[in-house]
C-alpha cells in the first residue's frame, strides 16, 4: 500500500528527512492529528543543546507511552557503532520514563508506508535494531 502521490514528497519548508515525512504523512493518512495525537521532533533531556540530550522524531499523546524514531540506513547503520550506541541509549532512557521507543527503518517505510507505520503504532519494532 502506498501513499497518495501528493504525500510522497515532502512539502517545501519541511525541515526533516524524506523518510520522516513519509511516516508523518502516513500518520495523517491513518487519521492522526499533528499537535493533538503526536508531536514531531521532541527534545528530551536538553535535546541537541545538552550533552546526553536526545531528539525523538515522533512522541505520541495517545498512546502516551509510545515514541518512534525513523532510522536512515546510512546515518543509523552504515556510520557504525557510535550512532547505534546513541540509538540504544535513547531507547533505554525512554524506557526509564515508561515510554517504548520503536525504530522504523527508512527502506521498509518506503516499501510499505502505511503497513510499516501501523506496525510501529502497534509497538512492533521491525528495524534492524529490533531484530529484523
Amino acid at each position: 500500500m502506498s501513499l497518495r502521490p501528493s504525500l510522497a514528497e515532502p512539502p517545501e519548508g519541511w525541515e526533516g528527512s524524506k523518510p520522516e515525512w513519509i511516516f508523518y504523512a502516513s500518520l495523517v493518512e491513518l487519521g492522526y492529528e499533528p499537535g493533538n495525537d503526536f508531536s514531531y521532533q521532541s527534545p528530551l533531556m536538553g535535546g541537541r543543546l545538552d550533552k546526553g540530550g536526545i531528539i525523538i522524531d515522533f512522541m505520541f499523546n495517545n498512546p502516551p507511552d509510545l515514541a518512534v524514531n525513523v532510522q536512515g540506513v546510512y546515518y543509523h547503520y552504515e556510520l557504525g557503532a557510535q550512532t547505534t550506541a546513541r540509538d540504544i541509549f535513547a531507547r533505554q532512557s525512554l524506557a526509564g520514563m515508561g515510554i517504548t521507543l520503536i525504530f522504523v527503518d527508512e527502506d521498509y517505510l518506503e516499501q510499505d508506508p502505511l503497513g510499516t507505520t501501523r506496525e510501529a503504532l502497534n509497538y512492533q519494532d521491525s528495524s534492524r535494531l529490533g531484530g529484523r
